[in-house]
Formats: structure tokens, sequence, C-alpha cells
């Protein structure tokens, strides 16, 4: 079938609205997704029968309200279409069942906003997500709130922050005599992730339990020979591709780039721009779908930020941007952006919402997986800076510094032969070292774990764009010469957020201590940079735009200190148990075999110092990895109440005894017999897929 055919086939999507609903009902569905007018309520009976005659036509007999918990995970309870008819069984899908679910809301993360005697929560229909049918059951993208009010999951406070940053910037165009119906801001999250062989998976107990190995002596060839980045894809890997690639676009996803990342095994996954909303919805539904499709193919997706030490880590790049929904890009400089007041503007307000913020938005990334990737070559420091680029640095510096500028334009690139093209050059290069990075049209913010949820980052975005446009805004209302006004207060926002403005490279040396002279922050793990959220300023933020209250907000921090701690004490229960039950007694099963070797040497009058001098080495190693284990554990049950000491205990003192463990079992790897290695080996993961 041609592409062209099934694209969106699964998707209760626009076309089929306009093709099923009558027309009032249509009309007035898509001035809600449009212009986020209230939800009409009484056309729900005639959308929900629409779903459910297209979704059965399709085979689904379910139908479930699909939501975004405080897991990085989606939820789903299934109820099925049939409802008693006298002795007959009838399809049904009421208005009432479309608008709203009644989920057990007791189980889920809460913080203490829902106990467990108190169960009763609610989905709430989201309109501007379309449905879409999966496994013969109709999908309802939803909302999840408390019976007192609070928002349970990531795509409320998520649709709160879009309206929050609608109403600021329209109130900064309307200032510029600009008028538009809607102010969007789009997203388009690049996926990392590996691909192993499913055989080696199930041989690694550390993989299925926490999803990286915990420990794994790295391989005589890794990614030194830079030959897999963009390599010719291998042939399992490339009819997964294009498995996904088709399952994706029957879900209506624009997947589009797809090609193999630095690591080993390693490969990455890009989709078309949309809204972030939406784009939130898309990427968890990818996440899910990659591992799906690759159990079909015997092999294993892992999207865990560092599955293996000493090579690349996974990402997930987010493209910000902002556009109106007339097809202005609030973030195009054009071609001479010295003479874009808005451009400049709105640049300088993303800029100080940055650098004001700049805690939680580093926040917004932080989980035990992405410690191991942040700061290491794949992937920007824990530092947050912003990058501007050859064009508009320059433009920057000559506003903040008084220095000359001298535009610099796109130049034609040529390679000096004559049958070779002519190619544009743009006017600025990319940063890969930094975590928020101005890349045309558009910032790229480079910081988040590529098993994360697209939302939490994007909601701290809007949040704090929202705020600097507000600021912006009752700044300028009352100013007589508008245009004057506007300059000196772009001008004034540059100077007082310089500097967080980094054009250099982020992995350098002198940068740490650079941006600690400047007085940036550098929360290195989790447990140091989840306390942002309970700063007052922070707190201000949200409530005042209408996104969080103070106990949503609390309660989401106290939840993501909470994992990281679970993640952490999972780790390292499992850690001791495969030393103990596996490694340890391998290595001794060799130095059993050694000694003997020895004894029948030393009685046929054989030299045999090599083995003598393996054996002591195999030894002492083993029983100082016992002795470390035992320290682990040791501290492990020392674990201080609260969770701010907790964490930090987490962070500071059983991380270190984990990497102590591995160090001693990855130095025993590298001398003990393959015979006797309990565990596929790095070498054995990383290469399995032909």
């Amino acid at each position: 079938m041609n592409v062209t055919e099934y694209f969106g086939t699964n998707v209760f999507n626009d076309e089929v609205m306009k093709n099923s609903l009558p027309r009032e009902v249509y009309t007035s569905l898509r001035r809600t997704i449009d212009e986020g007018q209230p939800l009409d309520t009484s056309i729900a009976s005639a959308v929900a029968n629409a779903m459910k005659d297209w979704a059965a036509s399709k085979g689904a007999t379910h139908y479930t309200h699909w939501f975004q918990p405080l897991t990085n995970l989606t939820a789903e309870k299934h109820d099925s279409f049939v409802t008693p008819s006298g002795d007959r069984a009838i399809l049904q899908l009421t208005g009432k069942n479309l608008i709203v679910g009644e989920p057990d809301a007791s189980s889920f993360p809460s913080d203490g906003m829902r106990k467990t005697s108190a169960a009763r929560g609610y989905t709430a229909w989201d309109p501007t997500s379309p449905a879409f049918v999966k496994e013969g059951t109709l999908y309802i993208p939803t909302v999840f709130i408390s019976y007192t009010g609070e928002t349970l999951d990531k795509k409320a406070p998520l649709l709160k922050s879009v309206t929050a940053l609608d109403l600021q910037a329209k109130r900064l165009l309307k200032l510029f005599g600009i008028e538009c119906r809607k102010v969007s801001t789009t997203v388009g999250p690049e996926q990392e992730y590996f691909l192993i062989d499913e055989e080696v998976y199930l041989k690694r107990k550390d993989l299925i339990l926490t999803g990286r190995t915990l420990f794994g002596a790295p391989p005589s060839r890794g990614q030194e020979m830079d030959d897999h980045y963009f390599g010719a894809l291998k042939t399992r890997v490339s009819e997964y591709m294009r498995d996904l690639d088709e399952t994706l676009w029957s879900y209506g996803i624009y997947a589009k780039s797809e090609h193999n990342e630095v690591a080993p095994a390693q490969h990455e996954l890009a989709p078309v721009f949309t809204t972030t909303n939406i784009a939130v919805d898309n990427n968890q539904l990818t996440m899910e779908l990659m591992k799906k499709v690759a159990r079909r193919h015997g092999l294993v997706c892992l999207l865990h930020e560092k599955p293996f030490e000493g090579v690349n880590g996974s990402g997930k790049h987010n493209n910000w941007s902002l556009s109106t929904d007339t097809g202005l890009n609030l973030l195009d400089p054009g071609e001479n952006p010295e003479d874009n007041p808005l451009f400049m503007l709105v640049l300088a307000c993303v800029i100080a919402a940055v650098d004001t913020y700049q805690g939680i938005l580093r926040a917004s990334v932080a989980s035990a997986g992405n410690d191991h990737r942040l700061g290491a070559d794949e992937a920007p420091p824990a530092i947050i800076s912003v990058y501007l680029g050859d064009q508009l640095g320059p433009l920057v510096d000559s506003i903040v510094l008084g220095k000359e500028y001298v535009p610099k334009k796109p130049v034609p690139g040529s390679i000096g032969v004559p049958e070779s093209p002519i190619f544009p050059i743009d006017a600025t290069d990319r940063n890969r070292t930094s975590p928020f990075a101005f890349t045309g049209n558009k910032f790229e913010f480079r910081m988040l774990g590529s098993q994360a949820s697209v939302a939490d980052p994007n909601i701290i975005l809007n949040t704090i764009a929202a705020q600097a446009f507000a600021e912006a805004a009752d700044e300028l209302a009352g100013a007589k010469d508008f245009r004057a006004a506007c300059t000196e207060y772009t001008k004034r926002l540059l100077k007082e957020h310089y500097r967080i403005i980094f054009n250099y490279n982020g992995y350098g040396p002198d940068w740490e201590p650079e941006a600690v002279r400047r007085g940036l922050l550098n929360n290195k793990t989790a447990a140091d940079a989840l306390p942002e959220f309970f700063k007052r300023e922070n707190i201000d933020v949200f409530v005042r735009q209408g996104v969080y209250t103070e106990k949503e907000i609390t309660a989401r921090a106290n939840i993501a200190l909470t994992n990281y701690v679970k993640t952490i004490r999972i780790e390292a229960l499992t850690l001791i148990e495969m030393m103990r039950q596996d490694v340890y007694p391998a290595v001794n099963g060799y130095i059993a075999e050694l000694c003997e070797t020895i004894a029948r040497k030393s009685a046929a009058e054989l030299p045999c110092a090599a083995d003598i001098s393996l054996v002591r080495t195999l030894s002492q190693r083993n029983e100082a990895m016992a002795d470390a284990v035992a320290k682990l554990e040791g501290d492990l049950s020392a674990l201080p109440e609260g969770l701010a000491a907790s964490s930090q205990h987490m962070a500071h003192v059983v991380v270190p005894d984990m990497d102590a463990v591995r160090r001693l079992s990855d130095s025993m790897e590298k001398l003990c017999s393959s015979k006797y290695w309990p565990f596929p080996t790095y070498a054995d993961i990383l290469y399995s897929v032909k």
C-alpha cells in the first residue's frame, strides 16, 4: 500500500471527523481545537458515536481513557463497547463516557495528594489530541485529576502552560499591532535508542531489571573509529526501522529521519515538528511502539540514558519554537535581526527566562539515568547556558559590550570543482556541547534523557517564557514611544542576563570554573537539581501563570526525588545479587581450575609463575569485591530518613559504592576465562545484531 494511503489510518483525524460528523458538530469541535474555545458538551454524544463507529469499523471492541500519570509512562483501563439491549448486545460509547472516566487514583504517585483510602480520580477528554485505534482498542487522550481537583498527570499542566504562553505572547504581539487567534509552541523531539539481540538481553538480569548494565568491561573495539555514525544500516536494523516507520505513519506520527548514532548498536529517530501537546502524546506512543516493534524482530529497544558505560548514552533533543496561527515564527530572526525589534525582544525574553529559572530547567531533566549521561562526550554539561551562534552572538555582544557589529550572512559554498553544485552555508554553526542552543529559528534543548517524558521540560519552557512575556508586556504597555522603550527594554534584559550566554566549548576545562564565577548553577546529580523546585521564586512562577498550585509542584518534586531513591536502590540490590550469586562464584570456579593446573604443573616440575600471579590477582580482587559489596549493602541499609537526606546519601554514598564494585568486577572480567564468566560481555551485546 502507498504511504499516503495508510498514513494516519489508525487516527480519528480531521478527515475522518469531517466525513463522519454533522457540519455544525465538526465546526464546533474545530473551534475548540484550533482557537482554544471551551468545549460545547452538547456535541459529545455525536462525537462519541462517530468515534465508536469508526473504531468498530477497524475492529475495535473496547475503548480506554489514555493518560500520563507521574510515572513517565502512560496508563489505560479498557472498557468494552458492548452494552445490553434486551436479549441482544449493542456497541455504544456515550457522550459521558467520552468526556469523563473514573480510574482509581490512589495507586499512582501523588505524594499524599490522594490517600490510599481516597481512591476517586477522573480522566477528562482532551479534544486537541486525536483519538486512535491500537490493538483492538480506541484510545482517547485525556487529562487525569484527583477528586479534590489536583492534577495527577503531565498533560493537564502541559495544557495549562500552553494556555499561559498563548495568553502572554498575544499580549506582547498586540503591542506590535499584530493580531492572531493563537500562539502555539511546536516541538520536534529527536529520539536516540539502542537495539540489541533479545537472546543476549535475556541473559543480563541488570538490563531486564534496571534498563542498563551495572557492570561490564569495555570492549576492545568501541566507538573510537567513528565508523558506526551514519554508517550503512545492518539488515535487521533496516528491517526494524522500516517496520517502525510504517507503524508510526499509521498513527499519524511523522517519523522523518533515522540513522546510526555514534555508539555501536545506537540509532536515532527524528519526527517532524508538531504542536507541543500532540508532540508529547506522539513521543509517548513512539517509545511504546519502538519497544513492541523491536520484539517482532527478535530485538530489544533500550531507552535508558546510559545503558553501557564508556560509550555514548542516549538523549532526546527538544526542538522548541513559537509561532502564530497566521504563520509567524516568533523565533525567526529574518535576514536582518538587528532591524527586527519583535524578534530581538522575544529572544531577550527567552534568554532572561532561561537565566532566571535555570535551576528548574535543569531539574526538569533530572533523573538517575541522566546523571550518568550529562557532561560526558555525548551530552551537554549539567550547567545551563545559551548558545546564540555566529550570527546572533556578535549582535548581542554589540548591544551588551558595545562591540562593533558586522552582520554575518549565509554564503554560497563549493568544493571548488565545476561539477559540484553550489550549496548554502548557514550564517551560524551548531554547538553540540550547549544545553540550550539557538539553531536558526528555534531553540534546541539538548539535556533530555532518552526515556524522559517530553512534557516536563516543555511545561517549564512554556511557563518561564510566559512569565518573561508577561513582564515585558507589563513594562511596555504604557510606553509613549513604544519603539524606543522596546529597544531599551531588550537591551536591559540582555545586559542583566548576559552571564547565561556561552558560545564556546562546554566540554572545555575552563568552562566549569568560569560558570561558577558567573554565578551559574552546576547541579550535577538529580539529588542536587530537584530541590530547586522547592525554592519560593520557582514555586511562584508556576502559581502566577496558573500552571501548578504550590501543592502540585512540591508533590512532583517529592515524587521525582522518591523515584530517584527507588531507582538507585533497585540498581544497588540488583548489583549485590549478581555479584554474590554469579560473579563471585564464577571467579572462584576459575581460581579453583587454575589452582589445580598449578598443582599439576608443579608435580611435573613445569613453570607456573604466570598461573600463580593470575590466581593471586584474581583472589585478591574477588575478596576486595566481596568487601565492596558488603560496604554497599551496609550503606544501602543505613539510608537516612527524609527525602533530602536519603537522595543525597544515594547520590554521594551509594552510587560511589556501586562504582567501586563495578571497577573490581570489570577488572576481573578481563582476566577471567570466558568459559567461566557468567554474563554476555559488552562485545557480545553491542555487536549482537548482524
